[in-house]
């Protein structure tokens, strides 16, 4: 029995000794009290306390916490939003004692302050201006919250509007406006390209216009120098200029029918239709055979005295 008491005893004493030794993790620090009252704070590593007497009432995390808050406010349109805003704090090292004695809850408190000022800036503008201007939204949380954490040990490290959500009919309005707006830019881009094809063509064709008036031109320049050639040719065997037009026309009337006559698919042909055509034509063709006797009878004198000169070259 003696043994027995005197083991039991032994393991008594190991336990008060192992109660008194704990360990406290990194980025985290221990509060212990003694007899109810605060006695010390220790950081991370193995540490020691008077067992019974000295007990460990909580342990603060040092580290950099986030805490999201989503507020539901109206804009100064009339519009419901939904705002998530993310707050990352941390409780300062030097201040784990307001941060535990000081504050119950501090996310209930920092969220207390975000709807308050979230609620105090966003009715001051319009749904558009919420987007736009969400790190003024941002940065007056942040400002608030400061100076009113600090108190308590805690550090705001940074806040951000991380979400924007207006009501769903909103968001479709908001929607079809950005579709109109886009189909409009669209259109005015369709219209302008179509405007630029249209001038490009149209500079095309009077391009084009011109240089088949220039070349008609210079067409109707060579045909009237062949003409006067014609007859400056014909003058000089003895036809005279009426004559010689005559003989020109009647030619291109021929070469006219004989080009036409050459194509298979023409169905075309040229005929008089007037009385006076016929005698007329008549006229034309007896004076251009006359011109054409004349031509002859110059060519066979010029040849007859060519060879006459030849054969007295020969003789000299």
């Amino acid at each position: 029995m003696g043994q027995v008491i005197t083991v039991a005893i032994i393991i008594f004493i190991v336990f008060i000794i192992l109660s008194g030794i704990f360990t406290v993790k990194q980025q985290t620090s221990a509060v212990v009290e003694r007899f109810g009252r605060f006695n010390s704070i220790r950081n991370s590593g193995l540490q020691i306390k008077i067992p019974i007497i000295d007990r460990i009432a909580g342990r603060i995390n040092l580290k950099i916490q986030q805490l999201d808050v989503i507020v539901e406010t109206k804009t100064k349109d009339d519009v419901f939003v939904h705002l998530k805003v993310s707050v990352q704090y941390q409780v300062m090292a030097s201040n784990v004692y307001d941060a535990f004695y000081k504050l119950e809850s501090p996310g209930a408190q920092i969220t207390s302050y975000v709807f308050d000022v979230v609620r105090a800036e966003v009715p001051k503008m319009k749904l558009d201006n919420v987007f736009e201007r969400k790190d003024d939204v941002a940065n007056a949380v942040k400002a608030e919250l400061n100076d009113a954490m600090l108190d308590y040990g805690y550090d705001i490290i940074k806040t951000l509007v991380t979400d924007i959500d207006p009501d769903e009919k909103v968001k479709e309005s908001m929607n079809r406006i950005n579709a109109s707006e886009r189909e409009k830019v669209a259109a005015e881009y369709e219209a302008e390209a179509d405007r630029i094809k249209i001038v490009a063509k149209a500079r095309a064709e009077a391009e084009s216009k011109r240089l088949q008036g220039q070349g008609i031109a210079d067409q109707r320049r060579e045909i009237a120098r062949g003409l006067e050639e014609s007859v400056d040719v014909l003058n000089n065997v003895g036809i005279n200029s009426q004559e010689a037009s005559a003989l020109i026309v009647v030619t291109q009337h021929y070469d006219t029918l004989q080009s036409i006559g050459e194509k298979n698919n023409s169905n075309l042909i040229l005929m008089p239709n007037s009385p006076e055509a016929g005698s007329e034509m008549l006229n034309q063709m007896i004076t251009s055979f006359r011109a054409s006797s004349q031509i002859g009878e110059e060519m066979k004198r010029q040849n007859r005295e060519q060879k006459a000169l030849d054969e007295k070259n020969k003789e000299s």
